[in-house]
């Protein structure tokens, strides 16, 4: 693919880096990043990278209507993702709102569009974990950030204008580099490995539900690398033309396997060459009324379209992740 002009907004969170770095990767390094960059514990997430512009979240739109620049693809990563920040009005603000004029910029422009959705509007699973436009209208989400992302879905799904070619991918549980900044919200393999640096221990949840003995929640857990190619596969195709209406909508972003934290646990210590000790305790109560149980994406949507690359294994993620990152504070 050709060095096009690309903005990735959500440039300097976890996976927006790890998005940078991938398409400099693949050569393409004409990129505007858009984020809140005076957050000193991101910096070092995309200071090193290669890049034309940053431009400030709260300014996009104004430098929009001001650069020369031409926008040939919109990645747009950038959400407010606490799943613990219970005020609605937040999340509707930054994923609901901002994703909107997202949305209809790149309409207006005839840009292709690719933003980040989540597995959190699946809820409790109740409805199943298909990408099926049909039920997106009936899903019910668990908290705030899941509200807004599957509002945003639904909004889509509604208009009768939209991008020249768009996805919106719904992320299962995604682990990897460049997630240092994100405290209490990191991924469990990040906690994890500083429980058993700190403790040569690791605590689990201790499951509150019939069913599911502890440690035995399950997940869909998808390395980031494994994310990113997929994004960038979509928007190769995208820009050079291989694209077709047909296949514009939601899709799945996940593994398609179940794990267990138990199996996640064990997989850290032995990323450390050390043998597993874990344990359990309660979960907090402010959450454990909209905890999920099970997650596993059905991923025969993005299959059909002809994305056939394997995706890492547990163990083969938590591997590369432990060793070649958390254990020397290394980034992507």
């Amino acid at each position: 693919m050709k060095d096009i002009n690309i903005i990735v907004t959500g440039a300097a969170g976890f996976i927006g880096s790890c998005m940078v770095e991938f398409l400099n990767k693949q050569g393409l390094r004409q990129l505007i990043l858009v984020d809140n960059f005076s957050i000193e514990q991101k910096k070092k997430n995309w200071q090193s990278k290669i890049y034309l512009e940053l431009v400030e979240r709260d300014m996009l739109f104004d430098w929009l209507e001001n650069t020369a620049i031409k926008i040939e693809a919109v990645i747009h990563l950038g959400a407010k993702t606490d799943t613990t920040e219970f005020d609605y009005s937040i999340h509707e603000k930054l994923n609901v709102q901002y994703s909107k004029d997202i949305w209809n910029y790149c309409t207006k422009n005839g840009i292709p569009l690719i933003y980040a959705s989540s597995a959190a509007t699946y809820g409790a699973g109740d409805l199943g974990y298909d990408d099926n436009h049909e039920v997106v209208e009936k899903l019910q989400p668990l908290n705030p950030y899941g509200i807004s992302k599957n509002e945003f879905d639904k909004w889509t799904l509604k208009q009768p204008n939209q991008p020249i070619s768009w996805t919106g991918l719904k992320f299962f549980n995604v682990y990897g580099p460049n997630e240092y900044h994100k405290g209490r919200m990191a991924s469990v393999i990040f906690h994890s490995i500083n429980q058993i640096k700190a403790n040569a221990a690791v605590r689990l949840f201790r499951s509150h539900r019939d069913g599911f003995n502890d440690g035995e929640q399950l997940r869909d857990f998808v390395y980031v690398k494994d994310l990113v190619k997929v994004i960038v596969w979509m928007l190769r195709r995208m820009v050079e033309g291989q694209w077709v209406k047909a296949n514009n909508g939601l899709y799945n972003l996940g593994t398609g396997q179940a794990r267990s934290f138990y199996d996640l646990a064990k997989a850290a210590f032995n990323s450390l060459d050390m043998p597993p000790i874990i344990s359990f305790i309660d979960m907090p109560l402010n959450i454990r009324d909209k905890y999920q149980y099970f997650t596993e994406a059905n991923m025969s949507k993005l299959r059909m379209i002809g994305y056939y690359a394997t995706f890492y294994t547990l163990e083969e993620g938590v591997s590369d992740y432990v060793r070649n990152y958390l254990a020397e504070n290394k980034y992507f």
